[in-house]
C-alpha cells in the first residue's frame, strides 16, 4: 500500500517536472551548443542537465523554471568543458554540419543574406565565452536582465555591461567583415 503511494507521488513529480521543463529543452540546447560548440556534445550536456534538474527538482521553488533550468544547463556545459579540456583540440567544428543562427521571423530579418548570417555566426563564435553566452541568452533566448543575472550568477549591472561590450565587439567585428567583403 505504502509503495503504491510513493510510486504515484514519483509519477506526479515526473509529470509536473516534464510540464515545467520540457518546453525549455530547445533553449537549453541552444545555450549548450554555443558553450560547447558541437552538436552531439550539446545534446549530451542537455540530457545530463535534464537529469540533474530532475534529481534536484525538490529544490526548485517555482519562481522561474526557464532561468533555473538554463542555469543548470550552463553549469553542466562548463563542467563538460572542464572534463573534456584535453580533448578540445581533437574535436573539429564543421560549420556546414551544425545549426545556423536563427534570426527572428520578422520580414526585415528574412531579407538578410545567407552570407551575412554566416559572418554573424562566425563573429558570435569568436566572441569570448562570457560575451557569447550573454548575447545568446538575451538576444536568442529572450531572457531579461534579471533572469540573466540569476542564470549567470552575476549582478544585473555586470549583465548590462557584458551585453553592451558584446554588442560593441560584434558590431566592430561584423562591420570590419562587411568592409572586407565590400558590403
Amino acid at each position: 500500500m505504502r509503495r503504491g503511494r510513493a510510486d504515484r507521488l514519483r509519477q506526479e513529480d515526473r509529470r509536473r517536472f516534464e510540464k515545467l521543463f520540457l518546453p525549455y529543452l530547445d533553449a537549453a540546447y541552444n545555450v549548450a551548443r554555443w558553450i560547447v560548440q558541437h552538436d552531439q556534445n550539446a545534446q549530451d550536456v542537455v540530457q545530463d542537465a535534464y537529469i540533474r534538474a530532475f534529481k534536484g527538482f525538490h529544490r526548485f521553488r517555482g519562481v522561474n523554471a526557464r532561468a533555473w533550468f538554463l542555469t543548470i544547463t550552463r553549469n553542466t556545459a562548463y563542467g563538460w568543458l572542464n572534463r573534456h579540456a584535453a580533448e578540445k583540440d581533437l574535436i573539429s567544428y564543421d560549420e556546414e554540419k551544425h545549426a545556423k543562427i536563427i534570426l527572428m521571423n520578422e520580414p526585415e530579418h528574412n531579407l538578410v543574406s545567407e552570407e551575412r548570417k554566416e559572418r554573424l555566426q562566425i563573429a558570435l563564435e569568436q566572441l569570448p565565452r562570457e560575451f557569447r553566452e550573454v548575447i545568446v541568452l538575451y538576444e536568442l533566448e529572450g531572457l531579461s536582465y534579471k533572469e540573466l543575472a540569476a542564470t549567470l550568477g552575476i549582478p544585473v549591472r555586470t549583465v548590462m555591461s557584458r551585453l553592451s561590450r558584446a554588442r560593441r565587439r560584434l558590431r566592430e567585428d561584423f562591420k570590419g567583415r562587411d568592409l572586407e567583403h565590400g558590403l
